[in-house]
């Protein structure tokens, strides 16, 4: 058969492609339906043949259904091509608010665009990683993956590729749905509920209306639910020997001590309890650091999965103006709001030499040497009164587009003009103290942080000193007005040559105020919010050829110029960085020498500008180093007493260039068979001039040379300054990312029904980068825990077998990711009784099956009921420190709700 489809089959073969992209040819005639002209994902130019020159995987509605995924981050994030994105779990402790997001081939989320029906949608913060979140699920028709990158077509950002949500149009009737589930376990239950509505038809009314909302509520699951994230002290065996991984905290509730000297000898830390009483209280360790210390346990109090809600909503309005125009109206509104909660708050207190609490806590530990030299005393005290730390982030995602479409003399063209937004409410409510009334708590002369329990005096004044409000709002707001159209030229031996043309130019507002009452005046120990008001414009035109050189062959030639205009600082009244501008090309060909074989390729070359932060943003707090370190610069009166984790501050680089990028594709496509499909696409991207930082590890471990990293911190409640690591971004980087897309499918019949199979996977080839600082020293992340805190996969597979026997029908999805070198981590030998400092753990494949039925009643309901990992795999132990607060796990790369249940109802009328 040939690759050129009616519109029909392609409806089937795009039910097929389940998370796999790979293509099944029907068997019915050509002649059965009209051919209809479609535009694909990676073209402007409208064509009959799905199959094009590029890579384009395609997800349908029922594939979407028998995945079992209730967001579209579930969704994507399951894809093999799906590597290095985030997710909504570490938004407990971070300013992230839940965002999620994709990014294919592990390239990276910032190179990875991100649209919504063929349009760009705002970003979440000042670069171009747009929020999942925002993506109304219920109203999704199918989910093109272009897994080669485009910029010459959509520009900088699509370096790694492309991912277009199609949404529903044309729709008429109402359809219900509502899930329920969750893990056998406790914890972590979800539900959901949408209802969509259409009416009008197009061709006979003229018009239609569509509607879609979903309500989504997802409820918290606490770390003590799951024997594998319970607790920051994590006991666990390798090749013989037992070991203790040591994440608790120092600072506990008993506080601890923390003694610094004017001789400028090391800290002394201890903890009085222990000393008083020869054990840790509950809820603590003896730290494996220091005999003397005692370790809060932070991870048993930490939410691994953080409750939320969602509610999403979208509406189309299509109007015929004549027989070859449309105009259209599109709204999309989501509000995603999610409560993350944590230890309760670090906070470091001044004790004053020969104070009651000194005298009787302090100084019976010390040496008369020790108290005649003390220059200042901190305890290291947790507000456990307090509760825990909770931070409620409503996220808002405002998108609307108004445009014309349809034919105009012999151009096929679309345009629009686009406002989206994309903002952040964040806001304490709970485990946080007001400044004033915790001073005088402070003055309060029964408050006691070495204490087990506070008296009820002080307890009495807790519940006045809680803080309860917002610390910052933040928006990006995209204004923006595109067009495109494409029209057949002349003739060549293979067909017609079409050309396809079309410009855009945005305007991007980034703003950030820190809450009115959210200053360190108000909110103790508290460092500010930064506040922006940035903006800058962009616009670019391209240009596409193609061209059906012979009945087998075509070509297809693009370019494109692309501008970022300097950074626009109002807040500041000045003009950061420089105008920036490319010219970049792709240029492709598809071969069909017989019916059952395509072959095609691709080379072309990228250009993405780094986000406004990264060029404009002043020195500010950025939280906290992910490890433990030790002092870089040991003996010094900066040092904090033991290995601990350091402040973190942030700061641009106005003299950013932009990152260019060269990529290739090579690939086919084989059907000997309606029965029988297989397909693989080498792809290669490198990128010169990356932006990239210093990492954690690389300047604690070489101090001199990266001086440059380090700087000062000032404590706001104590007003000691300690050393600070810098997070700044650098232009020296190279990357090479090189892999191979493949799916195979196959279908059978039976008498009793027909069973389908698609395999699917990425095989990663490469996956380099220089160490930052360097231009020739490269590093890698395949399967080993890098430099930038994450693992790039060499293998990720998925099966999906469905077995339909008419009504009823069966679904087995297999998982698959391969094993990989842990992150370093300094652990302690039981039997040696000594640390051992960049122990890696190897932690194993990672495999899950789940299983879904699908009952058709009749034409209006059906039935779904699944079982997500069905076999109960646990998460295999991690020993990570980042990307979360979580521990003894990685919760990018397992699901922590192991087995769990779900059943889907929905009514068509």
């Amino acid at each position: 058969m040939a690759f050129k489809e009616k519109i029909g089959v392609r409806s089937v073969r795009l039910a097929l492609t389940v998370l796999a992209g790979s293509v099944l040819f029907s068997g019915q005639s050509m002649a059965d339906e009209a051919i209809q002209k479609v535009e694909i994902t990676g073209s402007s130019i409208k064509r009959i043949a799905v199959e094009g020159a590029l890579p384009v995987q395609r997800l349908s509605q029922e594939a979407i259904a028998k995945s079992g995924a209730t967001s579209v981050a579930d969704l994507i994030q399951a894809l093999p091509a799906m590597q290095g994105f985030t997710i909504g779990a570490v938004a407990a402790g971070s300013d992230s608010g839940g965002n999620t997001s994709a990014s294919l081939h592990g390239i990276g989320e910032s190179y990875t665009l991100v649209l919504l029906n063929g349009r760009r949608i705002a970003p979440q913060g000042s670069g171009t990683t747009v929020n999942l979140n925002a993506i109304p699920m219920s109203a999704v028709e199918r989910v093109e993956i272009l897994t080669d990158g485009a910029s010459a077509l959509y520009g900088s950002d699509a370096i790694a590729g492309v991912l277009n949500f199609i949404l529903k149009k044309n729709q008429q009737g109402a359809t219900l749905e509502a899930t329920y589930g969750g893990p056998e376990d406790k914890g972590g239950n979800a539900w959901n509920t949408s209802v969509t509505y259409g009416f009008g038809d197009l061709d006979e009314d003229r018009f239609n209306v569509l509607l879609s909302y979903r309500h989504d509520e997802q409820s918290k699951l606490r770390a003590t639910d799951r024997d594998f994230a319970a607790t920051s002290y994590v006991p666990f065996s390798r090749n013989g020997n037992n070991y203790v991984w040591d994440r608790t905290s120092t600072s506990a509730s008993p506080a601890g001590a923390t003694v610094a000297y004017n001789s400028g000898a090391k800290s002394t830390a201890f903890t009085p309890y222990l000393a008083m009483n020869g054990k840790c209280p509950e809820d603590s360790y003896k730290t494996t650091s220091n005999s003397r210390a005692c370790g809060f346990d932070t991870g048993s109090t930490v939410e691994v999965v953080p409750q939320s809600k969602r509610d999403s909503l979208f509406s189309k309005a299509t109007y015929k103006l004549n027989d070859n125009l449309n105009a259209f109206a599109e709204l999309a509104y989501s509000r995603y709001d999610l409560t993350a909660r944590i230890a309760a708050n670090p906070i470091p207190i001044s004790i004053a030499k020969g104070s009651p609490l000194y005298n009787t806590y302090v100084s019976p530990y010390l040496t008369p040497a020790q108290r005649a030299d003390v220059k200042s005393i901190t305890a290291n005290y947790r507000s456990t009164d307090f509760g825990l730390r909770a931070s409620n982030t409503i996220t808002e995602t405002k998108h609307m587009v108004v445009g014309v479409e349809g034919e105009l003399g012999a151009w096929n063209f679309e345009s629009g003009l686009t406002w989206s937004q994309n903002s952040i409410d964040e806001r304490y409510t709970g485990g946080y103290q007001k400044s004033q009334e915790f001073k005088n708590i402070l003055a309060n002369p029964d408050f006691n942080p070495f204490a087990a329990t506070q008296k009820p005096s002080v307890q009495a004044q807790v519940a006045g000193a809680q803080f309860v409000g917002s610390v910052r709002t933040a928006s990006t707001t995209m204004r923006g007005v595109d067009t495109h159209g494409s029209r057949e030229l002349f003739s060549l031996p293979g067909g017609k040559a079409s050309l396809g043309i079309g410009g855009d130019y945005r305007t991007y507002t980034y703003e950030q105020s820190p809450g009115s009452n959210a200053t360190g005046d108000d909110i103790y120990n508290f460092n500010t919010k930064a506040a922006y008001d940035m903006s800058r414009d962009t616009y670019g035109a391209f240009v596409e050829l193609l061209a059906p050189l012979t009945k087998s062959f075509e070509m297809t030639v693009g370019g494109r110029h692309d501008a970022v205009k300097a950074i626009d600082d109002k807040l500041n009244n000045k003009t950061v960085g420089k105008k920036d501008s490319a010219n970049t090309y792709k240029v492709s060909a598809r071969w069909q020498p017989v019916q059952t074989v395509l072959i095609r390729g691709s080379y072309g070359t990228g250009f993405k500008a780094p986000s406004m932060l990264e060029i404009a943003q002043p020195l500010v707090n950025a939280g906290f180093t992910a490890k433990k370190f030790d002092c870089p610069y040991p003996g010094n009166a900066l040092c904090r007493a033991e290995a601990t984790q350091y402040n973190a501050v942030s700061q641009g680089n106005p003299d950013l260039q932009s990152e260019k990028s060269k990529q290739f594709t090579l690939g086919f496509r084989v059907e000997p068979s309606s029965a029988f499909s297989f397909g693989a696409d080498l792809w290669d991207v490198k990128l010169r001039n990356a932006v990239s930082e210093v990492s954690e590890e690389q300047a604690f471990a070489d101090p001199i040379k990266y001086a440059s990293s380090f700087g000062t911190y000032t404590e706001p409640s104590t007003g000691i300054t300690y050393y600070s690591f810098k997070k700044l971004s650098v232009n020296i980087g190279k990357k090479e990312y090189r892999g191979i897309d493949w799916d195979l499918s196959a279908n059978h019949k039976f008498s009793f029904g027909k069973l389908t199979a698609q395999l699917s996977g990425t095989h990663m080839l490469h996956a380099n980068y220089t160490k930052a600082g360097s231009d020739n020293i490269y590093t890698s992340n395949m399967n080993f825990f890098g430099d930038t805190n994450e693992v790039t996969f060499r293998n990720l597979m998925k099966l999906t077998t469905t077995l339909d026997t008419g009504r009823l029908s069966n679904t087995v999805t297999v998982n698959y990711r391969n094993g990989y070198t842990d992150a370093a981590a300094t652990v302690y030998n039981l039997a040696t009784q000594q640390e051992e400092k960049n122990f890696r753990l190897q932690v194993p494949s990672y495999t899950t099956f789940d299983w879904q039925a699908r009952f058709a009643f009749d034409k209006q309901t059906t039935i779904r009921a699944g079982i997500k990992n069905l076999f109960d795999r646990a998460p295999p132990l991690s020993l990570r420190a980042s990307s979360g607060h979580q521990v003894g796990f990685d919760p990018r790369y397992a699901d922590p709700m192991m087995r769990s249940f779900y059943i889907t109802g929905n009514y068509k009328f």
